[in-house]
């Protein structure tokens, strides 16, 4: 089947390219030639869309094996494809634990029915206690994983980190760090600072953040490897990873995007959709992020995707569980950020960028999708099975359209 797109902008790290025609025809989406006077099986009114390349996720949670009710494989693979993603880093804290060949392999072979592209992130150390690590090399020679760490937990063990360093060294593996130190940020429930003070909760300062990243720069300059840093958010972690890369240690990191919507200043309400890890922080935290984007220390945004049922996320504030769904609503989220940070950028650092990090090889996939298309994020047009999101119940602006992936064209949203 022929599908003519009419009026497509295409944008990549480069720019926004004039609009032109787009014709999907056997699994490849090409330039329409000028002039061109065949026939169609379809045509697409697609004045003012957009075509990218297909989206990266370099942080997404669920629940299968063990808390499928959360979030399983298909219902994941359903939010990923809703959302204009092709491919997603997925963390390892499932139940059990992925971390073994067998562990990888379900999920690889549950995943494999659907169409974006599941990478595993295999865990270091035994149950991510950060103790005993996990069998790193038959994970890679066996189920070819390349991506390694704790997932949401902080690899603060520095001996193991320094071990398994030199582990991923013997296969150009990378070490996703989700640096902060938990006795520093123990018992803290959002960033410490004035309005945690005034709302008489345990704070987490930005120096669990800043002493973890600092440590482990350290180790790396000492033992060599690659690894990536996820979701900084301080002003000083952010100074010190461009610092890290002018030396010319083989650092990047990445943010996760509500950071740059969100401030410590919005949970004077206590509400517990707002309760992340790591917290919403101040405003001159926030201008070092945007700056970081702006010349390159932070190399990509993720999701940070973590689904929570009712019974962990609607309780008091301080019970709570952290995390927010994050899928469905990141394009949103790019509208609100372009008027600052303008689509090439933006664009970038969920395309180009990601695929840099990976050591994995992706298959060829497109993202089509009006920047201004209202809609409303609810219990009917949700995907994931949970909805722990502050934007739930609310009317949004920008919706995925089309994803091309695998020589298949999916509708999405139409």
């Amino acid at each position: 089947m022929s599908i003519l797109f009419k009026g497509l902008r295409i944008v990549n790290p480069d720019g926004i390219k004039e609009s032109g025609d787009y014709v999907f025809d056997n699994g490849e989406l090409i330039l329409a030639a000028s002039g061109n006077s065949l026939k169609f099986d379809k045509e697409i009114n697609a004045s003012g869309w957009l075509l990218t390349e297909g989206w990266i996720d370099l942080r997404c949670s669920m629940g299968e094996p063990g808390h499928e009710y959360k979030e399983s494989i298909e219902s994941l693979a359903e939010s990923l494809t809703s959302s204009g993603f092709s491919a997603a880093v997925i963390l390892p804290n499932t139940d059990p634990v992925i971390q073994s060949k067998s562990d990888v392999d379900f999920v690889i072979n549950r995943s494999k029915r659907y169409t974006p592209e599941f990478l595993i992130q295999g865990a270091v150390t035994k149950n991510t206690d950060g103790e005993n690590l996990t069998e790193i090399l038959d994970m890679h020679h066996q189920s070819g994983v390349s991506v390694f760490g704790e997932g949401n937990k902080p690899l603060s063990n520095g001996d193991r980190y320094m071990k398994i360093l030199q582990y991923l060294q013997k296969f150009n593996g990378v070490l996703f760090d989700h640096a902060y130190d938990p006795l520093l940020a123990i018992f803290g429930q959002m960033h410490e600072g004035e309005n945690s003070t005034m709302l008489g909760v345990k704070g987490i300062p930005n120096l669990a953040e800043d002493v973890a990243i600092q440590r482990n720069l350290e180790i790396i300059r000492y033992a060599g490897g690659r690894v990536h840093f996820q979701t900084i958010n301080t002003a000083k972690g952010v100074n010190l990873i461009r610092q890290a890369k002018a030396e010319g240690l083989n650092v990047t990191a990445d943010i996760s995007i509500y950071q740059l919507l969100f401030s410590d200043g919005d949970l004077m309400d206590f509400d517990p959709n707002l309760k992340v890890k790591p917290p919403f922080r101040g405003d001159a935290d926030r201008e070092a992020l945007i700056e970081g984007l702006k010349d390159g220390t932070i190399d990509a945004l993720v999701s940070n995707h973590q689904p929570e049922d009712l019974d962990s996320k609607f309780m008091e504030f301080d019970l709570a569980n952290f995390g927010m769904v994050g899928l469905q609503t990141f394009l949103p989220a790019l509208v609100e950020l372009e008027k600052e940070l303008g689509w090439p950028l933006l664009i970038d650092k969920i395309t180009a960028k990601p695929k840099s990090i990976l050591p994995h090889k992706l298959s060829e996939s497109w993202t089509i999708f009006d920047p201004k298309a209202e809609w409303t994020y609810d219990e009917k047009s949700n995907k994931s099975l949970s909805s722990n999101s502050p934007w739930f119940e609310k009317e949004l602006v920008g919706q995925v359209r089309y994803v091309v992936q695998k020589g298949q064209l999916i509708e999405v949203n139409v």
